[in-house]
């Protein structure tokens, strides 16, 4: 074999193709790693960012860990202002069947119920002792981001425990939540969820009536998990914006294979009935690389327009490609090189749901 006038034996080319290979991927991994531009730093400087469904990661609150300083770090190292943090009531009942999340048994009375209030009690202590701020209101939102300081919208994924009682989202409320998932894993009353079997046709006569009361009361209503068939009664129902949190377009090429996700990911039409509500779809971080993201959150535009597209992470325990909020930057300068401005940028990564959450709180 002979390359550039040197004899290579079979050995010597193999070895040199694999430091090659080598070479090039740590060149790859070095690009990969390097700092943001000033232009992603200032679009986020400039633009109040949220992720619209998080569980805070590993340590966060659907793991055992005591409330800790690690959100706020991972925030303020990201330039992330706020976090929609979600509790999650049916989690007591859960467990995997064939990789899929599922209610493995039914709740006792009232059991929801009294975990979702100590995972709220949870929460404050985070607030009171490791450097977050609850917010409750747009003013609140932007002078937490004036100081500097990561805040936290309180959020419910899941509203089995109602037991029919809409007094309990009255409860939720004057505890500080402002951001409500109609639907999880578990079958309730409310409406059909995505991995389960559809029991209601949609949306029921009482889910209704939660959309209508969470409207009054001055709630985000978050229609991730649910059904199209309830999505589209959902959009009926609601006189606010509605949010999707987290998804990804229904055969995301970005995505590539998703096992068990598949059965989350949302119809274009599904999308489009949302956004017509003036509401936004949150794109999970649930790809195979950073660049991948961003792709993911262009096919999501490229359906509904960048007025309707939002960054929902579902950090959990489970490993996604944002699961460090340091790499927010990095996925801000991704957009502005695939062809955002820095305001349309700024509408993705925090701008949208904000219109969303003025809406439903009636705060500007």
């Amino acid at each position: 074999m002979c390359c550039c006038g040197m004899e290579y034996t079979r050995r010597q080319w193999l070895w040199t193709t694999l430091l090659l290979s080598a070479s090039a991927f740590v060149s790859n991994l070095v690009r990969a790693e390097e700092p943001p531009s000033p232009a992603a730093l200032e679009a986020l400087k400039d633009h109040l960012s949220v992720d619209t469904h998080s569980h805070a990661g590993t340590t966060g609150i659907v793991s055992k860990s005591a409330p800790n300083d690690d959100l706020a770090k991972a925030m303020r190292a990201g330039g992330l202002a706020a976090v929609c943090l979600a509790t999650v009531p049916d989690g007591p009942l859960l467990g995997r069947v064939n990789g899929v999340l599922r209610a493995m048994r039914p709740a006792q009375p009232d059991e929801l119920h009294q975990f979702n209030l100590k995972r709220l009690d949870w929460i404050d202590r985070l607030v009171a002792d490791h450097g977050m701020r609850r917010a409750l209101t747009m003013e609140e939102l932007r002078a937490a981001h004036a100081a500097g300081q990561p805040a936290i919208i309180y959020d419910i994924e899941g509203l089995d425990f109602l037991e029919r009682k809409l007094d309990r989202l009255q409860e939720c409320y004057q505890r500080g939540v402002r951001h409500v998932q109609l639907v999880h894993y578990t079958p309730n009353d409310i409406g059909d969820f995505q991995t389960g079997e559809a029991v209601h046709n949609g949306l029921t006569a009482f889910g209704a009536d939660v959309i209508r009361e969470c409207n009054r009361l001055g709630m985000v209503v978050d229609v991730a998990h649910g059904t199209e068939a309830t999505v589209m009664q959902a959009v009926k129902v609601t006189t606010k914006p509605l949010l999707l949190s987290h998804t990804a377009l229904q055969g995301s090429k970005a995505m590539g294979p998703a096992g068990g996700l598949t059965g989350r990911q949302i119809t274009p039409a599904h999308a489009k009935a949302v956004a017509e509500t003036g509401g936004a779809v949150g794109i999970w971080h649930f790809f195979p690389s950073l660049p991948r993201y961003a792709d993911g959150i262009k096919e999501m535009v490229d359906v509904v327009g960048v007025d309707h597209v939002c960054m929902g992470t579902d950090q959990q325990v489970a490993p996604g490609i944002l699961q460090d909020y340091g790499t927010l930057p990095r996925l801000v300068d991704l957009l502005l090189k695939n062809g955002f401005s820095a305001d349309e940028a700024g509408k993705i990564v925090g701008g949208n749901y904000l219109r969303i959450f003025a809406a439903a709180t009636g705060t500007a």
